[in-house]
């Protein structure tokens, strides 16, 4: 997997759908290395964030930079090995093997009408391991559980080697088991990681800093446990909330209870 990493940087981001702006006025900071956690309701605009964060969709108004170099100005080619991007709906084209599909994910390293290298084998082989398939290479994707198909996605993402990867819901339609795995994968990367996760308690443990996006902007940014405190999550998410330790790890885990909506007026 990459060992790289670069800073990500967002400068008065505006982003919109046609012509409905989603989310508005973002700064945004993400050092190299950082794993940043976006949530929000359903419907907020994470999803739209993140596609203009990996430079998928281009903003309306600001910029986003990595390391630097502005995305919008990046060729289609150095954007792909600069970030890569998984999309929480994403899955594998079932005329595909599964090494095939995972495979994608070299395509920008190589030159127009050359075959994978031996090299390249080495690092499907790799990323299908580190999301439990390994061996299952020569399988078709047609064969495959919605779930599995979801790992193959995330496989290609992590063949990629880019220096940040942007995931939108990594662990939707993941088992318990295999959330917690991934999780445990993420932690071990090296490149910068922006995810948007619904799952409070795994970004309490997992992530370096989360941003929230709400009211049509980002409403907060930084270290977890600091930002999901009683007052926000009743706020945006209308439940109550507490962090305690585990009784016998002691890492910080999120209880969450349904409030009343009308008792956040």
């Amino acid at each position: 997997m990459s060992s790289v990493s670069a800073p990500v940087r967002a400068q008065g981001l505006r982003c919109c759908r046609g012509t409905r702006t989603i989310v508005s006025g973002v700064e945004l900071d993400v050092p190299a290395g950082t794993r940043l956690a976006v949530v929000g309701p359903n419907g907020a605009g994470k999803s739209t964030l993140l596609r203009t964060l990996a430079g998928l969709d281009a903003p309306s108004a600001g910029a986003v930079e990595v390391a630097g170099r502005e995305l919008g100005r990046m060729s289609a080619r150095r954007r792909a090995l600069t970030v890569a991007f998984v999309g929480q709906e994403e899955r594998p084209s079932g005329e595909l093997t599964v090494a095939e599909a995972v495979g994608l994910g070299r395509t920008p390293y190589r030159q127009p009408w050359s075959v994978a290298a031996a090299q390249d084998r080495g690092i499907i082989d790799a990323a299908l391991a580190s999301v439990g398939l390994g061996g299952w290479g020569s399988r078709a994707c047609t064969q495959l559980s919605g779930g599995e198909r979801h790992r193959v996605v995330l496989a290609r993402a992590l063949a990629q080697q880019t220096p940040v990867l942007v995931l939108d819901e990594p662990t939707n339609h993941l088992d318990a088991a295999w959330r917690l795995r991934f999780m445990q994968v993420l932690d071990e990367l090296h490149c910068t990681v922006i995810a948007a996760m619904h799952d409070l308690d795994l970004v309490l443990r997992h992530f370096d800093a989360v941003a929230v996006v709400a009211e049509g902007g980002l409403l907060m940014h930084g270290p977890p446990a600091e930002v999901l405190n009683p007052e926000l999550l009743r706020r945006v998410f209308e439940v109550a909330g507490d962090i305690v330790p585990h009784p016998d790890t002691g890492l910080p885990y999120l209880l969450l209870t349904h409030v009343d909506p009308a008792s956040t007026d």
